[in-house]
């Protein structure tokens, strides 16, 4: 096997939390080495004599990353047939020492690169750097030269998202290749529910789409039928986009996940938040009448006969190591079970979480829940009363006693902490230390505050990010980027990026991710400079008026158009799951252009605040979700910026006579609230059109 020397390093080069070179998160060790390496295609991706199967994943990995994104193709050899002076990427076996777990070293320079991980993971993730060096320059590909030795700071990375539906798999393949793993998380927590099809209870799948129908159907994020219209949520009805997938689908998908080196951890809820089993279950309610029940009773042996039937043909397709059993916000009012009846429902609920935990453990598997209900400062101690919309009082759970977490809760369940955040969020992280548990933080985010301090904690493991809204490339996009990205960086650094440098940073990576979201380049990649179509003066509309329009003639067959348009004032991107039925209109609709072609037919071009257009004034943002995801950035000498849209043309060979831009008028997007309507009417605003750039068809 060859075996090259690595650089002693001795000086290291930081700038605003970003590697040189582009790498992020940004390596704990850096230095340049002077001399860059051109790729072209006489360099060979040299792998060990006697190749494993992982050496030569990992060639093909790289060989197909550079072929499709740079247009390089490499061939591989091993090392022994190496010539001598063949420019070459070197991937060597795992050497321990080298660095910490899951680390690696790259070391480029203008002969040789050489990438080498302290484990199997490790040299993988080298390859994730090193596809995070590579420029042009000149009209040539080149890799920066550049000695990195890295490592993670925590060994839990994770992101917890939706399974996807058929339509979009595509995509989670492209996220999980491409952003997943290029970021270094090494772990999917995918909710399930009911969206593969069950052999044993049919009925689940029939009875999930129903369900899935009916909440969005009645233009609702929470099912109606409750008793006296309390509260229940969480429905997820659009897990695979509202679907089934067939069981072969689901197992190729967990084949994929693991050959990137990321750990898939199934996420299917049980005792709360488990409308999937109970669909056609209602029999099991723990609340009887419901339309759509979301616990079962933890009394009647028949919920755990439905629950391990459920769990058993998910085990067998994905083999996992852990499953997530959910187990939190338990809403439900006491007493109203004839079963249960006045049993003390912590007891109830500690035992429903041993039964669990038992039946996985008889399996080899470990189980994860969220952890609100083992602290009564998160639930609060004792019955909690509530009133009823229509004013009926009941009392609902607060968290289990410190007596009944000790005797009742297994110290191997690992914890998932979303209330990291919360008033008193460090004195909870203690509490689980005290009572013997390990945790992540789930649904991170990267405003965490003193995580210097509170990352030293031994039995904080890491975190995880959550999609809590269908996985595909708009919502991911539009939302979730500066989540994904800040916790990326402070998992695996163990250093928080202020909020407005980190959406700063976003902006700066959204074109590849976009490309990468998207698989493959715009137009404007690929072909001539575009041309800037001739305007008499900028364009401007105000919204909330009506009629408010302004048109320009256009005259030319596009490959695609470049907007470069701003608004005048912030507006509002709210989360997808505020508006489940109507997802996109969750970002500000501020106007639309209508594209008019020569035979007459229009097409329309919608204007979404976050989605392809900020404000003018965007320099002076102030959080970590100020981007744009479908535009690029283009600061103006005056401080302003504008932002450019790429528009495909979807009807080529055809001549757009003209392009009129048009306002919403009293368009009501999501609230910012838990309720099922639209907010508000936005306020007004003004779009500013400085500029359209023509990419031309090929002559």
């Amino acid at each position: 096997m060859l075996q090259l020397r690595i650089h002693t390093f001795t000086t290291f080069l930081v700038f605003a939390g970003v590697c040189i070179g582009g790498v992020f998160p940004a390596p704990h060790e850096q230095s340049r080495s002077g001399s860059d390496f051109v790729l072209d295609d006489s360099v060979v991706i040299a792998i060990p004599a006697q190749p494993s199967d992982e050496d030569r994943f990992l060639a093909r990995f790289l060989s197909e990353a550079l072929s499709d994104r740079w247009g390089v193709h490499l061939k591989t050899a091993t090392a022994e047939a190496l010539d001598p002076g063949r420019r070459a990427i070197v991937i060597n076996r795992p050497q321990t020492g080298i660095a910490p777990e899951e680390g690696y070293v790259v070391d480029v320079s203008s002969e040789r690169i050489v990438a080498q991980g302290a484990d199997e993971r490790g040299t993988f993730y080298a390859l994730q750097s090193l596809r995070q060096l590579i420029g042009t320059r000149d009209g040539r590909v080149y890799v920066e030269g550049v000695h990195l030795r890295d490592w993670p700071d925590k060994p839990f990375r994770g992101i917890k998202l939706y399974l996807p539906g058929r339509q979009n798999i595509p995509f989670f393949k492209r996220f999980v290749r491409d952003f997943v793993a290029l970021y270094k998380y090494n772990t999917l927590i995918v909710e399930m529910n009911a969206s593969m099809r069950l052999d044993r209870h049919p009925e689940l799948n029939s009875g999930w789409l129903k369900f899935a129908r009916d909440t969005t159907y009645s233009r609702r994020n929470y099912p109606p039928g409750a008793p006296h219209d309390i509260e229940q949520n969480s429905t997820h009805q659009d897990i695979a986009d509202g679907d089934i997938l067939e069981k072969a689908e689901v197992a190729d998908l967990a084949r994929f996940i693991r050959q990137y080196h990321i750990e898939l951890i199934p996420e299917l809820p049980s005792f709360t938040h488990s409308y999937y089993l109970l669909s056609e279950h209602k029999d099991l309610s723990e609340v009887p009448g419901e339309k759509w029940p979301d616990t079962y009773c933890p009394s009647n042996p028949a919920s755990y006969k439905l629950l391990f039937d459920v769990y058993d043909e998910y085990i067998e397709v994905l083999k996992p190591r852990i499953i997530h059993a959910g187990h939190d916000e338990l809403f439900l009012p006491v007493g109203l079970c004839p079963r249960c009846g006045n049993k003390d429902i912590g007891e109830r609920y500690g035992e429903d979480v041993r039964k669990i935990h038992d039946y996985l453990a008889g399996k080899g598997i470990r189980m994860a829940i969220w952890g609100d209900m083992l602290l009564e400062g998160v639930r609060g101690k004792g019955l909690q009363k509530k009133t009823a919309p229509d004013g009926w009082t009941y009392y609902a759970p607060g968290g289990m006693t410190p007596e009944q977490v000790a005797r009742l809760i297994p110290k191997d369940i690992l914890i998932f902490n979303w209330f990291w955040g919360e008033e008193r969020s460090e004195e909870h992280e203690a509490r689980l230390d005290e009572m013997g548990f390990r945790q992540v933080y789930g649904n991170f985010d990267p405003s965490i505050k003193n995580y210097a301090v509170r990352r030293r904690r031994a039995t904080l493991l890491g975190g995880a990010p959550s999609a809590w809204f269908a996985t595909g490339e708009f919502g991911f996009g539009k939302d979730l980027l500066s989540d994904f990205l800040g916790c990326s960086n402070i998992l695996w650094t163990g250093k928080v990026i202020d909020g407005r440098e980190l959406s700063g940073i976003v902006q700066e990576r959204v074109p590849e991710i976009r490309r990468a979201f998207r698989g493959e380049p715009p137009p404007s990649e690929t072909e001539a400079a575009a041309v800037p179509l001739k305007l008499a003066a900028p364009l401007t509309v105000a919204t909330n008026r009506a009629g408010a329009e302004a048109a320009f003639a256009v005259g030319v067959d596009p490959t695609s158009l470049i907007f470069v348009q701003a608004a005048a004032h912030p507006a509002n991107n709210r989360e997808m799951f505020r508006v489940l039925w109507d997802m996109e209109d969750t970002a500000d609709l501020l106007g639309w252009y209508e594209v008019v072609y020569e035979d007459g037919y229009v097409v329309t071009i919608p204007i979404r605040y976050g989605v392809n257009i900020q404000e003018a004034g965007w320099a002076a943002r102030d959080s970590a979700h100020d981007y744009c995801y479908g535009a690029d950035a283009e600061p103006q000498p005056d401080g302003t910026t504008y932002f450019a849209f790429e528009w495909m043309n979807p009807r080529l060979g055809k001549v757009i006579r003209e392009i009129r831009l048009r306002s919403t008028n009293g368009f009501r997007g999501a609230s910012e609230h838990f309720i099922n309507d639209y907010g508000p009417p936005i306020p007004g605003n003004e779009i500013t059109l400085r500029a359209v750039k023509v990419v031309k068809r090929r002559e």
